[in-house]
């Protein structure tokens, strides 16, 4: 039985909430009381997460790298529901494993446009309309990787550093409403983005993690509630571990 947390009567979006972690977070939303707005490239794959969730739960498609198309979805959802309350940047690819030296530039640009570009532009789009309310909770997913750094995952680590840098300073720029910006840092779990990553780099992160374990996407999940709740009102700019002990700073 999860912890009870109150988001009655918020208006989340999630990006990249048709499977995966960002799915475990429209479920843990929807438990706490919240209306859930998911934005996917996959659009049918976010359709059908939003039945089996239930009525709480609308899909978007949305191809979060278009600005044009964020922008339109942002201001659909302020005219379906009035304003956004939260926002969690969850969608992001891991791209393929190569040595530095050897990572395709193509592959390396979309692992940057998905992972941060889409993040900055999803900030840029709804966080005018928190400042109007006065109120808003933005939760960006990072990774460990993005302190530490994996090797032959150069674009994924780069990319996830540059969200924690982003959380950083919009955390700070906004510290002077009650809008509070902050990322996770999650150890991998085993979810579809495995599919993208070699079997000697899923065993190389397990490897890092002295729980011994992967994350469950319900226990990121269950920190995002916090991050996204009317209790987080003083922390931001802040990074929240959940690598199982892997990451201690």
């Amino acid at each position: 039985m999860a912890n009870s947390i109150d988001l009655a009567n918020k208006i989340a979006i999630v990006t990249g909430g048709a499977q995966g972690i960002g799915q475990a977070i429209c479920e843990r939303f929807v438990a706490s009381g919240a209306t859930v707005i998911i934005w996917d490239r996959d659009a049918d794959g976010a359709a059908e997460t939003a039945r089996a969730i239930g009525p709480a739960v609308t899909a978007t498609g949305v191809d979060i790298t278009d600005s044009a198309a964020v922008e339109a979805a942002t201001q659909a959802a302020v005219a379906a529901h009035g304003r956004i309350d939260i926002l969690v940047n969850n969608a992001g690819i891991a791209g393929p494993n190569h040595l530095t030296k050897d990572y395709p530039v193509d592959d390396w640009r979309q692992v940057i446009d998905i992972n941060l570009n889409g993040t900055f532009l999803c900030c840029r789009a709804v966080v005018p309309v928190m400042m109007e309310n006065g109120y808003g909770r933005i939760v960006n997913i990072a990774s460990v990787a993005g302190k530490e750094g994996n090797p032959n995952a150069s674009a994924y680590s780069a990319s996830k550093a540059g969200v924690i840098a982003l959380t950083k300073s919009l955390g700070k720029e906004l510290a002077d409403y009650d809008i509070s910006v902050n990322c996770l840092t999650p150890a991998a779990a085993k979810t579809p983005i495995f599919d993208q990553i070699t079997q000697e780099h899923i065993d190389y992160m397990l490897s890092k993690i002295p729980r011994q374990r992967f994350v469950k996407v319900e226990e990121v999940a269950a920190l995002v509630a916090f991050a996204a709740s009317e209790d987080c009102s003083f922390t931001t700019g802040s990074t929240l571990d959940i690598s199982g002990g892997r990451a201690t700073y």
